[in-house]
C-alpha cells in the first residue's frame, strides 16, 4: 500500500496552488460550491419548517423544527459510511464524488418546488444520501495529495477548510436573503444551482490536476462478494422501505420516535465501526494502537460538535426571536448570523495554516489541539449566559453577544476540525482508509443525534441553565484530554 501511495503521489502536480499541489484548487472549488448549496439550504430550512403557512412555511412548532434539523444533520454525516464504503470497496473516491453531487442537486431541486411535509422529507433524503457519498471522499483525496510526513498537510487541510467556509459564508447572505425576503423555494433553487456549478468545475479540472488520486480502490470486493453484497443491499433497502411505509401509515413512527432511533444509532454505529476495525485481520498492531488513540479524540470531537452545530438551531432561534435586528433603516436578516462562523474561518484559517507551517515539528500535538478546541467551545456557551442574566436584555439581546460567542467556538473549530480531518487520514488503517474518514464525520453525526434530544430542553425559561451546563461539561472534557495528551500521543505510534 505504501508503494501504491508513492506512485499516486508521483502523478500529482505538487506545485500550483500557493505552494500546495495543484489538485487542492480543484477540491477547494467543489467543496466551496457543495458547502454553498448545503449551508444556503440550512440558512433558511429551520425557518421554513416553523414559519406559519401564511409566511410560506410548513407551520411546525419550534422544538420539533430544531429536532428535525438536528436529525437531518446527523443523518447527513451518518450516511458518510455509505460514501466511505463505496469508495473503499467498489468505485474509488473520484467516481463516488460525482454520484453524490448529482443526488445533492436533485435534493435541492425538490425543495425548490412548493410542497408538503412529506415532500420535505423526500428532498432531505436525497441530500442526506448525496452528502454522505460526497463528503468523506473529498477529504480523503486531499489526504492523497500529500505524503504522511509532508508538513504542508495540516496547512493544506486548513486551506481546503477555508474553501468550504467561503461557500458557507456567502450562502446565508445570498440564499438567506432571497429565502426570507422573497420566497423560501427560490432560495432553495439558488442552492441547487451552486451544486451544479461545482460538479461541472470538478468534471472539467480533476483529470489534469489530481493525477491518479482517488482512482484506486483500497479494499475491492471480489466478483463473488459483489454479487452477495448487492443482493443483501437490495433486500435490506426493500425491507426498510416496507417498514417505513407500514409504520408511517399506521402512526407507529412519529417524529419523536424517529429522533430517538437516530439518537441511539448515533452512539451504536461508531462503536460497531471501532470494533470492526480493531478486530480486523487486516489491521496491524501499530494501526490498532492508533485506533485506541483515536477514540478519546473522537469523543472530544462529539462534545465540540454538540455545541458548534447548535449554531443552525438554537442560535438561529435566538437570532430570530430574541435578538435586536433593527438599527434605524437597517434590518438584519436572522439567517445572516450563520455567515459569522464561516467569515471568521475564512479570515483566520490562513493564519492558522501559516502558524502550523511555521512551527513545523514544534507545533502542539493533535490531542493538545483538540483539548484547546473543545474548551473554547465551552467558553462560547458560557458567553451566551451573560446577556440573559443582564437586566433588561432578555427579550432583545445585542447581536454582538452572538458574534462574540461565535468567535470563541470558531477559534475552537480551527484548533480541532481541520486537524481532526488530517489526523484521521494519518491514523486510518490502510484497509479502511475512506471508511475511517466516514468515522470522523460520525463525530458530527453522533453530536447532532444527541442534539436532537438536547434541543428539546431549550426554551425561554431554561436558556441560562442550558448554556451553563453544556458549557461547563465541555470545558471539563477538554481539561481531561489535556491531562491525557502525552499518553494518547504515544499511542499514535509516530503520527503527529
Amino acid at each position: 500500500m505504501t508503494d501504491d501511495k508513492q506512485k499516486i503521489l508521483e502523478t500529482i502536480p505538487q506545485k500550483g496552488f500557493f505552494g500546495h499541489p495543484k489538485g487542492l484548487l480543484t477540491l477547494f472549488s467543489i467543496e466551496f460550491w457543495e458547502r454553498f448549496s448545503y449551508y444556503g439550504m440550512r440558512a433558511i430550512l429551520l425557518f421554513y419548517i416553523y414559519y406559519a403557512t401564511t409566511k410560506g412555511g410548513l407551520g411546525l412548532d419550534k422544538a420539533t423544527a430544531a429536532s428535525i434539523m438536528s436529525i437531518y444533520g446527523s443523518l447527513v454525516y451518518m450516511s458518510t459510511i455509505i460514501g466511505g464504503w463505496l469508495a473503499d470497496r467498489i468505485l474509488g473516491s473520484r467516481s463516488t464524488i460525482i454520484f453524490g453531487g448529482i443526488l445533492i442537486a436533485f435534493g435541492h431541486l425538490a425543495l425548490s418546488v412548493p410542497g408538503s411535509v412529506p415532500a420535505l422529507y423526500i428532498s432531505m433524503a436525497l441530500i442526506i444520501l448525496g452528502s454522505g457519498i460526497l463528503k468523506p471522499n473529498l477529504s480523503n483525496i486531499v489526504g492523497d495529495l500529500y505524503s504522511k510526513t509532508d508538513y504542508r498537510r495540516d496547512a493544506g487541510f486548513s486551506i481546503f477548510y477555508a474553501g468550504a467556509n467561503a461557500g458557507a459564508l456567502l450562502a446565508p447572505l445570498i440564499v438567506g436573503t432571497v429565502g426570507q425576503m422573497y420566497s423560501f423555494h427560490l432560495g432553495f433553487s439558488i442552492a441547487a444551482i451552486g451544486m451544479i456549478i461545482g460538479l461541472i468545475w470538478y468534471a472539467l479540472t480533476s483529470r489534469k490536476s489530481l493525477g491518479q488520486a482517488g482512482r484506486y480502490v483500497p479494499n475491492p470486493l471480489t466478483p463473488d462478494e459483489k454479487s452477495k453484497v448487492l443482493t443483501r443491499l437490495g433486500i435490506g433497502a426493500l425491507v426498510i422501505i416496507i417498514l417505513l411505509i407500514v409504520t408511517i401509515t399506521t402512526g407507529l413512527l412519529t417524529i419523536n420516535r424517529f429522533t430517538y432511533v437516530v439518537s441511539i444509532l448515533g452512539i451504536i454505529i461508531p462503536l460497531v465501526y471501532f470494533i470492526v476495525m480493531y478486530t480486523s485481520k487486516k489491521t496491524t498492531a501499530d494501526e490498532k494502537s492508533r485506533i485506541v488513540a483515536y477514540i478519546p479524540l473522537f469523543i472530544t470531537a462529539i462534545c465540540f460538535w454538540c455545541i458548534q452545530e447548535q449554531g443552525s438551531t438554537i442560535f438561529s432561534e435566538v437570532a430570530d426571536s430574541q435578538t435586536k435586528l433593527d438599527f434605524g433603516w437597517l434590518h438584519i436578516q436572522s439567517s445572516w448570523f450563520q455567515s459569522v462562523n464561516p467569515l471568521y474561518i475564512v479570515i483566520l484559517a490562513p493564519v492558522f495554516a501559516a502558524v502550523w507551517t511555521k512551527l513545523g515539528k514544534r507545533q502542539p500535538s493533535t490531542p493538545v489541539k483538540f483539548s484547546v478546541g473543545v474548551i473554547l467551545s465551552g467558553i462560547s456557551f458560557l458567553i451566551m449566559v451573560i446577556p440573559f442574566v443582564l437586566p433588561g436584555n432578555h427579550h432583545a439581546i445585542n447581536p454582538l453577544w452572538l458574534v462574540i460567542s461565535l468567535l470563541s467556538v470558531t477559534l475552537g473549530e480551527l484548533f480541532l476540525s481541520p486537524v481532526g480531518v488530517s489526523a484521521t487520514t494519518k491514523l486510518a488503517p490502510a484497509a479502511f482508509a475512506s471508511q475511517t474518514m466516514s468515522v470522523w464525520y460520525l463525530t458530527d453525526a453522533s453530536a447532532q443525534a444527541i442534539n436532537a434530544q438536547l434541543v428539546k430542553f431549550f426554551n425561554f425559561n431554561t436558556e441560562v441553565v442550558y448554556f451553563t451546563v453544556i458549557g461547563i461539561i465541555s470545558i471539563i472534557i477538554g481539561i481531561i484530554l489535556l491531562l491525557l495528551s502525552k499518553k494518547i500521543h504515544g499511542l499514535m505510534r509516530g503520527v503527529d
